[in-house]
């Protein structure tokens, strides 16, 4: 589903975000990304979404190869993914249909496929009552919600969260990784960048540590430590 080959990131201020990663997650995998802020996770992000182009090496998205992309190629890809974000992104004067019926607008999808697929996204993540509410009428649980519907609307084969639960209490956040798990088990790929320790280490699902734009760590049901072998590597 995701495959990076030697990628490296160099912005224009000389910063290098990502130094020489190789990665490779399966379709069907649910992945934490973690590390510190400045680490590389948000480049490694954009990079999927070819919000960014790589400096050095090649990047494979859902056999397509990013490195190479033509930009009339570009909204093809991003059909596939599905985005979530810390700040949800709603727009304010339209309702939770609205805001989810949108994204299925921009991808040019025929008026019947929408009016039975923004009902079914609402309904998988406990909405469908909440359908003429506006964004300020529900709580920041609800919105992520709203923001999660959105990103499943289209189908698409790969999740990414960055930063999902950042504006959340804990329970919400338990709310909200479950909805995740529970789309993952349906058979989408799963990508979540965070800083939130106590959900990773109890999902116990694959965890990919970056600091300083290298992978210093992944493994299969790991823990988002404080130290490996001795280096203190996160804030």
């Amino acid at each position: 589903m995701v495959e990076f080959r030697k990628v490296s990131k160099k912005y224009a201020n000389g910063t290098l975000a990502l130094n020489k990663i190789d990665l490779h997650i399966n379709k069907g995998e649910f992945a934490f990304v973690v590390g510190p802020s400045g680490s590389g996770k948000s480049t490694l992000v954009k990079l999927v979404l070819k919000e960014e182009n790589p400096t050095e090496g090649e990047v494979y998205v859902n056999g397509y190869d990013i490195s190479s992309l033509k930009r009339r190629e570009v909204p093809y890809l991003r059909r596939s993914i599905g985005i979530v974000f810390q700040d949800f992104r709603l727009l304010p004067n339209k309702t939770v249909y609205e805001n989810v019926e949108f994204a299925m607008q921009i991808t040019e999808s025929l008026p019947k496929e929408i009016r039975r697929q923004v009902p079914m996204s609402l309904g998988l993540v406990g909405l469908s009552k909440k359908a003429d509410a506006y964004p300020n009428q529900l709580s920041g649980g609800e919105q992520q919600r709203v923001a999660l519907a959105r990103a499943l609307v289209n189908n698409p084969s790969l999740l990414i969260a960055d930063e999902p639960t950042g504006n959340l209490d804990p329970e919400t956040s338990w709310e909200i990784m479950k909805l995740m798990t529970e789309i993952n088990y349906r058979g989408t790929t799963v990508i979540v960048a965070t800083h939130e320790k106590s959900i990773v280490n109890s999902m116990k699902k694959r965890v990919i540590a970056i600091d300083k734009g290298q992978i210093i760590r992944d493994e299969e049901k790991g823990q988002y430590e404080n130290e490996v072998k001795n280096s203190q590597i996160y804030s």
